[in-house]
């Protein structure tokens, strides 16, 4: 049932409004249309039975006392009555045919007939327009008795089923334009925090609507203040800590180099270069916390600025990109990112590929290359701030171990996400899937 059911909050409404009123209206239709038509039907077809009937046993006495043109004139006049007789004839040997619309009139006209006459008969009520025509095989022809059809209906049934319906759609009008005023908030609530999710301005939306929808947009304008005001003051410390770091560093480095070289003072000057790096990392990524606006950027564009930056440094890289695309991107936090992510391919391979295109609503970007790759029970550790594979303490061997964090915490500021497979080649894929 599930799979039948619309999906969203105004159509799901609109259906529980409608089906009640859809059953309403058939349970009413068929108590009213099948039982008080029925009844109404049933008398008024009596009655002509009746009449019918009293013709039948009078005419053959007017006709002996000269009197039948009189009689057949009054019948006409006050019976709304006329009739023909067709000396010699016999009734059809096929009877006119019946209607589904007519199925309750021809019914009970049938059955009324059959109390009130003793001759055979047949009715053709969907022949003749506005009348209908009773056929009433006599010893010596058929007589024919045509009559209007509103004698034996009532009009009353289809006016009150007319006004019903018409009177449901105006209701059912007035109903969805309502929800559709009740649900808008709902709407506006979830672009903004689609956009906020994405990491794009959110413009601020009047919180309206129902109490509880009120309390929503409410609570999120909430959330998003104490998460800016948390990143804010995350991004602060970082930074602050990082940048009082730098001159202790600095001047360890100095004295150090100015000490007689030798293996304990080697290895005291690798850890402060290594000390730096992370400094260096830590300033990289509070920098990617730093607030930009998003913009339309051409993306093709910014990849062949990445690329150009790689190949003056020496690297080995191709970009297959598709022609117009156009994204809304932070430029500078996702330059970085894609600056991340093929420093670390080419850090450990001899060739990389870069690719962009289109799939649905989606944009999709490859980083490849040909190195050795990563474990695949590893390859969701590598995205842990400061974790490095490559323990060791050289630090030509790796970087900091914050390169893909700062990658995947870009991504997911745009609302997209990057994960980690084989290549084609046999070293690394990252794939990143960004919202168009």
């Amino acid at each position: 049932m599930k799979r039948f059911l619309p999906s969203g909050l105004l159509a799901r409404t609109i259906l529980i409004i409608v089906t009640p009123m859809v059953l309403l209206l058939s349970s009413t239709t068929y108590v009213f249309y099948e039982r008080h038509w029925d009844t109404v039907t049933r008398r008024l077809s009596l009655s002509v039975a009746g009449e019918v009937g009293m013709v039948i046993d009078n005419l053959q006495s007017v006709t002996d006392a000269g009197n039948l043109q009189p009689f057949l004139e009054s019948i006409q006049d006050h019976l709304l009555l006329s009739i023909e007789f067709q000396a010699a004839a016999t009734l059809p040997v096929n009877p006119p045919p019946s209607t589904v619309q007519n199925r309750i009139l021809d019914r009970t006209l049938t059955k009324a007939l059959s109390e009130r006459l003793s001759q055979p008969f047949q009715i053709d009520t969907a022949n003749l327009g506005e009348a209908m025509a009773i056929l009433v095989q006599m010893d010596d022809g058929v007589l024919t008795v045509t009559t209007l059809r509103e004698r034996v209906t009532s009009t009353t049934t289809f006016i009150f089923i007319l006004w019903m319906a018409v009177v449901s759609l105006v209701l059912l009008a007035v109903a969805i334009l309502f929800l559709r005023n009740q649900v808008k908030p709902i709407r506006n609530l979830a672009i903004a925090a689609e956009a906020f999710g994405k990491g794009r301005d959110a413009e601020e939306f009047k919180a309206w609507g129902a109490t509880e929808v009120r309390q929503a947009a409410h609570a999120f304008q909430d959330m998003r203040a104490r998460i800016q005001r948390h990143m804010a003051q995350r991004t602060e410390m970082l930074a602050g800590v990082s940048h009082d770091l730098r001159t202790p560093l600095t001047r360890m480095r100095l004295q150090l180099e100015m000490l007689p070289q030798d293996k304990e003072v080697g290895d005291l000057l690798a850890d402060v270069v290594e000390m730096e790096a992370m400094v260096e990392g830590y300033l990289a990524f509070a920098r990617n916390q730093d607030p930009e606006v998003a913009v339309e950027t051409d993306l093709p564009q910014l990849l062949e600025q990445v690329v150009a930056n790689a190949r003056r440094t020496g690297a080995d890289i191709n970009l297959l990109a598709d022609d117009d695309i156009l994204v809304p991107l932070h430029p500078n936090a996702f330059t970085r990112c894609i600056t991340n992510l093929v420093d670390n391919a080419r850090r450990y391979a001899t060739h990389v590929v870069i690719s962009a295109k289109r799939v649905g609503a989606m944009i999709e970007i490859t980083v490849d290359d040909d190195g050795p790759g990563i474990p695949p029970d590893k390859r969701d550790e590598v995205f842990h701030p400061f974790r490095r594979l490559d323990e060791s303490r050289n630090p030509e061997s790796g970087g900091s171990g914050l390169g893909l964090a700062i990658a995947r915490d870009v991504i997911r500021s745009h609302g997209g996400e990057i994960t980690l497979s084989d290549a084609p080649a046999g070293g690394l894929r990252a794939l990143l899937r960004l919202p168009a």
